[in-house]
């Protein structure tokens, strides 16, 4: 089977698959071109590699109107080029192809174009998406939550007292073909969280205090990146200025991740929701 469906930035949705949209050729979905980076020193013969970097990927559907009715024709030609709007940007491709489903995001390439009929009797029409990430995606995000600060100060008091254990750490797999961003939500009360990938020895800390009202949002994808503090729903203030200076916007490898989450003191509702797309380069 292989269905792919897509919605457009204003939430309509257009589905190829059967008739009346019948799928006849796509390609796009496997294949992506990628540049690979290299260098060469005077006097050097041939160079050294770096690193290959993927290009956006292109996706082509070819298909036809299974509909002989002019007027029907008219109609589906009207809501193909209605949902296939390139003024909408970004919209979601879902592929669904022999029981597995992907998604990726991508803006159109054009308008739709429908060919002159001729002597056939189906409207032929074709579409085409720019996909800015190249990578598809599993449609469901993957969490998990982990405790930062857990108290162990009971009286009366014992010396040496242990006031608490900061700390918690679990391990998170990313079963995709490569690094994968992820989101960040941490719920006060907490001061200065910090959340570290043991694996790879990344590691993102906030200098801040946050209180029980209040969320931090991050997301490490490049082309998204954001920090941010909410408070019942609506973002308090961007948070970038609270970032350390050694931190880095952590990724997960693919594989097994170790994450551990710390902070300097913070309560039982102290915790961390970390999100995750597995992504291919492929399907």
């Amino acid at each position: 089977m292989r269905r792919l469906t897509y919605e457009n930035s204003r939430g309509e949705i257009i589905q190829f698959y059967l008739s009346p949209l019948v799928i006849e050729s796509l390609t796009g979905i496997g294949e992506v071109d990628a540049e690979v980076q290299s260098q060469r020193a005077p006097y050097q013969d041939g160079d050294t590699y770096i690193d290959t970097i993927l290009q956006p990927r292109f996706i082509d559907l070819e298909g036809s109107i299974t509909k002989t009715d002019l007027q029907e024709i008219k109609r589906y030609r009207k809501h193909i080029l209605r949902v296939c709007n390139p003024k909408l940007g970004l919209g979601k491709i879902t592929l669904e192809l022999d029981g597995d489903i992907k998604e990726i995001r991508g803006s159109l390439d054009g308008a739709p174009v429908f060919p002159e009929r001729g002597q056939n009797v189906w409207q032929k029409f074709m579409v085409s998406w720019k996909c800015p990430s190249p990578y598809w995606r599993d449609p469901q995000e993957v969490s998990r939550a982990l405790h930062a600060y857990q108290p162990t100060f009971k009286y009366p008091v014992k010396y040496p007292a242990m006031y608490g254990f900061s700390g918690d750490s679990t391990i998170l797999e990313n079963d995709g073909d490569v690094d994968t961003p992820v989101t960040i939500d941490v719920q006060g009360p907490v001061t200065n969280p910090q959340i570290k990938n043991l694996t790879t020895g990344e590691f993102i800390k906030i200098n801040r205090s946050l209180s029980a009202d209040e969320i931090l949002h991050i997301d490490t994808n490049t082309q998204n990146k954001r920090v941010e503090i909410y408070r019942n729903g609506s973002v308090l203030e961007k948070a970038w200025g609270y970032v350390d200076d050694d931190s880095t916007f952590l990724m997960l490898i693919p594989g097994n991740n170790e994450i551990e989450y710390l902070a300097d003191s913070g309560g039982v509702n102290g915790i961390v929701a970390i999100g995750w797309h597995n992504r291919y380069a492929g399907i």
